[in-house]
């Protein structure tokens, strides 16, 4: 696996252009925070997730640099990124405040598509507006460098239990 490893790298090294090896060292560098910061999901060091989560309000932050590797052909924010930025944070919220053994999945996403992701840097954040024993409620919205809001989301989460 090494040696394959090292002949694709090297390939898009040799012949990619400046814009695909900035693209590539972003998604390296994601790599690298997933293994050095010991993150449970690859998602979280790709998009070089950085986190707030405040258990008492049920809230949480969380922005990411954007970079090309993230975009549509349009050159904005591929709305599939926004959409699991959403559901990142917004889930987030939602299994930081249950309790050991509990865990929350998506049940339902609904997503406004507002305005393009553009910026350097996109910010969600998520509050819970329902707490119920077998369901969530959480309301979700994204914003750019500019103060613009570019989505907004509400979700359902189911709380499951833990296998063990």
């Amino acid at each position: 696996m090494e040696n394959k490893l090292r002949q694709i790298l090297d390939h898009c090294i040799d012949t990619g252009s400046e814009k695909d090896l900035a693209a590539l060292a972003h998604v390296l560098e994601g790599f690298q925070n997933k293994i050095d910061n010991d993150y449970t999901q690859y998602i979280d060091g790709l998009l070089h997730m950085e986190r707030k989560i405040d258990k008492e309000k049920k809230t949480c932050e969380i922005t990411v640099p954007l970079n090309a590797v993230w975009n549509n052909s349009l050159d904005i924010v591929h709305g599939g990124v926004t959409a699991t930025l959403l559901d990142t944070t917004m889930g987030t919220v939602v299994n930081a405040i249950l309790p050991e053994g509990y865990g929350a999945v998506t049940n339902q996403l609904n997503i406004h598509y507002i305005a393009p992701g553009i910026g350097d840097t996109l910010h969600c954040k998520a509050e819970i507006i329902h707490h119920g024993s077998k369901t969530m409620i959480v309301e979700g919205e994204i914003y750019r460098p500019d103060g613009k809001k570019i989505a907004h989301a509400t979700g359902t989460f189911f709380i499951i239990q833990k296998l063990a």
